[in-house]
């Protein structure tokens, strides 16, 4: 069953077309007001999204463009509903950037088929965390890689959420799923505003997240993701453990004692022209330097500075 949203008043005039889709198990959210439908992708992100070509003053491509360059909405699949003409005369596949088309003259059973390979794709080649929808492993290692091989400056920032077990064990599963969904936004929102289009954020999965930013946006970044981190964390803890400047859980041996309210460690390796020739340099590089930013108190973060010499992975 996916969630599906759907921008195309004329293709959808008649409710048979959505009635089949939910005859299959989607969930359709039919929609004719373009800003009202943006809100509710950025919201509440859909499995897909069916658009038609041609809305009033071009927002169809503007809609396009917009969730193509989300951070966390760029793996989102979009299917473009076309008239005719369109496919005899070609589109402009850089003004939009889709994962598929269909004719407005398709059939129920060809809309099916389309919907359900464009799902059947998401989980083929998709690694978006469930829980945040961000990119995964996989997108991750690319960006990193990417940016080694096309020889560009940026900063690779490793962020890991100190002692997040113990407030697991603590507070329960649900709120620690709370705080991961806080982080990523946080992550995102600052990322977005410093960076734009030009930034990434991804989820390693559990506590961990990599974002990259141009480097001389990397310091105001980290800050601004700590400012944020620190204003909210408060709001997921027990007023008796905020008094108390602390909470009392487990380790990962199993031994109780006592830890300090969770806080955020932040890792930055500069990625400069010939220094890196393989993105597992860059997070063994991170995993050194992460190590020292968590045994400091509260939370921080460090940029690498070193000499590449000194910890320059082996091949």
């Amino acid at each position: 069953m996916a969630r599906i949203v759907i921008i195309a008043p004329d293709f959808f005039n008649r409710k048979d077309y959505a009635m089949c889709l939910e005859a299959k198990g989607h969930v359709t959210v039919l929609l004719h007001d373009v800003s009202r439908a943006v809100d509710t992708v950025l919201s509440d992100p859909p499995d897909l999204l069916v658009l038609q070509k041609g809305l009033h003053m071009h927002l169809d491509s503007e809609v396009v463009q917009a969730l193509k360059n989300n951070l966390q909405l760029a793996l989102l699949p979009i299917i473009l509903i076309v008239a005719e003409r369109d496919i005899m005369t070609g589109i402009d596949w850089q003004l939009y950037p889709v994962d598929d088309l269909i004719s407005s003259q398709a059939t129920i059973e060809e809309l099916i088929t389309r919907v359900d390979l464009a799902l059947a794709r998401k989980k083929r080649i998709g690694d978006n965390n469930p829980l945040t929808q961000l990119p995964g492993n996989t997108s991750i290692l690319k960006n990193i890689q990417e940016i080694i091989d096309s020889g560009r400056s940026a900063a690779v920032g490793y962020v890991d959420i100190d002692s997040f077990k113990p407030f697991n064990d603590r507070y329960g599963f649900s709120r620690g799923d709370e705080v991961i969904r806080m982080v990523s936004r946080i992550l995102i929102n600052v990322v977005r505003e410093h960076a734009g289009a030009g930034g990434f954020v991804g989820h390693v999965g559990g506590d961990d997240f990599v974002f990259v930013v141009p480097l001389d946006k990397a310091e105001a970044v980290c800050e601004e993701v700590i400012r944020n981190f620190t204003a909210l964390i408060p709001l997921f803890f027990d007023q008796s453990d905020i008094d108390a400047g602390g909470f009392v859980s487990r380790d990962r041996q199993g031994n109780e004692m006592r830890f300090p309210l969770t806080t955020l460690s932040i890792a930055v390796v500069p990625c400069v022209p010939g220094r890196y020739e393989h993105f597992g340099e860059i997070a063994a590089a991170a995993a050194q330097l992460k190590k020292k930013v968590k045994s400091m108190d509260g939370s921080n973060f460090m940029v690498d500075r070193r000499k590449p010499e000194r910890y320059r992975a082996k091949a």
